[in-house]
């Protein structure tokens, strides 16, 4: 037998989740990964440190974040036979498309990458859902459908303490990594709460502070932060590499009593100079308990 030392490193990525580690072990089975039979090892929380006995066999290590997401919101790390002690490290990174998910250091060979390009199109798919009927309507209607937003009745949301302004068509919806979602047609809004308890001193940051610190933290450094009324925030696109779909997203960061929370809106990319406006309302109608 030997060790396994795994250590989650503090992000600020999906860091209220607890990510669960499972090994590939046919003889005690309790789950199956993308066809690997493995028994669970232990779970991780955000900064946490875990060492747990292994056999000496080569085996693969999965790091995913629940049953339901276990498909393509996974990482894996091929162990090596051999007797010596193992170090592993990594961890959550930004992803909507693919559930923010966890990611082993230096782990580059070739089967690992097309897997996390698979788990890429699985997410993303499943992240599109919620506006599967806005992009399917919008192809039909053009921007007539993409006006309709603006004939919608609003209505406030309201979520751990956060409230937010958006309209009658919005649903609240769960996905995994976020702590509250909604959807609708035509756009989504997906809600992260990161409270200062997370980490020493993070109370201490300034908005632009954290906001860089995100960005940081996501290898997305060179994106621009810019002022958005009170508050900051960044925008990138994602293009889904199956149906070549490509949405806009606008993530503006807050600062509440207890919290720094990341709010980022999502539409489709053809139809963003028609909600420009109307997601610079949403996000400026955000208030906090």
């Amino acid at each position: 037998m030997r060790n396994l030392t795994l250590k989650r490193t503090k992000s600020f990525v999906a860091s209220l989740g607890t990510m669960k580690v499972y090994i590939e072990d046919p003889m005690s089975a309790e789950m199956t990964i993308q066809g690997v039979e493995c028994r669970k090892l232990c779970e991780l929380k955000n900064g946490e440190e875990k060492t747990v006995e292994i056999s000496e066999d080569t085996a693969r290590v999965y790091v995913i974040a629940d049953k339901l997401s276990k498909n393509y919101c996974n990482e894996f790390y091929e162990l090596p036979a051999g007797t010596d002690d193992i170090y592993l490290s990594g961890k959550n990174h930004f992803n909507p498309g693919a559930g923010n998910p966890f990611r082993f250091d230096g782990n580059t060979n070739e089967a690992v990458l097309q897997n996390r390009k698979k788990n890429g199109r699985k997410g993303l798919i499943i992240l599109c859902l919620a506006m599967a009927v806005g992009i399917v309507v919008g192809a039909f209607a053009g921007k007539v459908v993409a006006s309709a937003i603006f004939a919608e009745s609003p209505k406030t949301f309201a979520s751990n303490g956060m409230e937010i302004t958006l309209t009658n068509e919005f649903r609240e919806a769960e996905f995994e990594g976020f702590t509250v979602c909604y959807d609708s047609p035509n756009a989504a809004v997906f809600a992260l709460k990161e409270p200062f308890s997370l980490a020493e001193g993070l109370e201490n940051y300034t908005l632009e502070q954290y906001g860089k610190l995100v960005l940081a933290n996501n290898g997305m450094e060179d994106f621009p932060l810019y002022p958005m009324g009170s508050n900051y925030c960044f925008e990138f696109t994602y293009t889904d590499p199956t149906t070549a779909e490509t949405f806009y997203y606008v993530s503006v960061v807050y600062r509440s009593q207890d919290a720094f929370w990341l709010i980022q809106f999502a539409v489709p990319e053809e139809n963003f100079d028609d909600y420009a406006d109307t997601i610079q309302a949403w996000a400026t109608s955000v208030t906090f308990q």
